[in-house]
């Protein structure tokens, strides 16, 4: 069996890549990053350590490795031939394998009438959906009818902290021992494959996809914000400190409501379940600094992202909303000058007022809210390191 995956990075080696080694599937790596290409290539292998008290290192065989831009009849071959093709390149990312993707399936369902299912692995809500749109758009109505019915764009919910170092033998993905893969079931086209060793299957991918936003990745952003004004360098120091720990729990916390009320689950579940996540930042293992968490603020202060989605449809519900508050106002405080989204955060402010670059950027328009946000700003304000 053959899996092509677009992404050479961290997930995709340490998580996804691994994953479907380890379900039996020959796989090729599609990235344009030449170094890492090589790197699979000349051996033929990669090795993945797992941030645990043993360092326990795991070595992925049977591996090769296309570049994008220059192998361009060999991935296109590669798409033809493929069973699946998944993806982790970054939701915002994806635009750019269109192009070479949309070639491939053509010509694949003219030659292969073997079912192909397609899972974009994004840190995003609904990627693969994401990913059809900008196919669809990018090859027209009568292209995408041709598809229809043999190609499959199935949305998943993954969730894996994933760094790297740098070895001896090249670039090492460093990964978390916990991972979630949850797949969407009914969008799947081709049933007759194995089922993938570690996913889960669902028939509502919804409550996994908004837990995975709007609780883990929205206290881990939090903590990066809070720490960052407290003088923190990473999460793992953020979170030694008492008062920032009692925070982000009462935070989670307030999130859980959402959960309760709108997904029906179990308010103890998801207690359980906030003591879990704070296990997995708080893993002494990882060194997770709160710049790289905190990067590209005004996409995370956006509507509908991790930090005001939440917040919105909680005091739509008249539900207590006094952490999510704090922590948008922290959020907008993120002046670290290694981010471009953070200097354009701050220039915006410093030209339009605070006040305008919520309204802008996060679109929120609930006087109240506003208020609050910026009562909190100015009350982070004097602590900011």
């Amino acid at each position: 069996m053959k899996a092509l995956h677009f992404g050479a990075g961290n997930i995709g080696r340490g998580f996804i890549g691994y994953l479907l080694n380890q379900s039996g599937y020959d796989v090729c790596f599609v990235d344009v990053n030449q170094a890492m290409i090589d790197q699979l290539n000349q051996t033929g292998t990669y090795k993945i350590e797992l941030l645990d008290d043993h360092q326990t290192t795991l070595t992925v065989s049977g591996v090769t490795a296309l570049n994008s831009g220059q192998d361009k009849e060999e991935v296109i071959r590669a798409i033809k031939e493929a069973n699946i093709i998944t993806t982790s390149v970054g939701v915002d990312n994806l635009k750019y394998i269109v192009p070479i993707l949309s070639e491939g399936l053509i010509e694949r369902v003219k030659e292969n009438d073997q079912p192909l299912d397609v899972l974009a692995n994004e840190n995003a809500v609904n990627a693969s959906s994401t990913l059809k749109t900008l196919l669809s758009r990018h090859v027209g109505d009568q292209a995408m009818e041709e598809l229809q019915g043999q190609v499959s764009f199935v949305n998943t919910a993954i969730d894996r902290l994933a760094l790297s170092k740098e070895a001896d033998e090249g670039m090492i993905a460093l990964v978390e021992p916990f991972y979630e893969w949850v797949i969407h079931r009914g969008e799947m086209i081709n049933h007759t494959l194995p089922a993938l060793t570690g996913a889960t299957y669902v028939d509502d991918l919804t409550p996994y996809i908004e837990r995975k936003l709007y609780l883990v990745n929205m206290a881990h952003a939090a903590t990066a914000y809070v720490g960052y004004l407290n003088g923190a360098s990473t999460i793992q120091q953020a979170l030694q400190i008492p008062d920032i720990l009692s925070f982000i729990r009462g935070l989670m916390r307030e999130a859980a409501a959402y959960f309760v009320e709108v997904h029906g689950v179990e308010k103890e579940t998801q207690m359980t379940y906030i003591d879990k996540v704070l296990a997995r930042f708080m893993n002494n293992n990882i060194s997770d600094e709160v710049t790289r968490v905190g990067r590209s603020p005004i996409r995370k202060v956006g509507p509908d992202e991790r930090l005001v989605k939440p917040l919105t449809a909680l005091s739509d519900l008249d539900k207590p909303v006094n952490h999510f508050i704090k922590v948008v106002a922290a959020a907008y405080l993120f002046d670290y000058s290694g981010d471009d989204e953070a200097k354009a955060l701050q220039k915006y402010m410093g030209e339009h007022g605070v006040k305008k670059a919520i309204e802008q950027y996060s679109m929120i328009h609930n006087e109240d809210i506003v208020s609050r946000i910026l009562l909190a700003y100015n009350e982070w304000k004097p602590i900011q390191k």
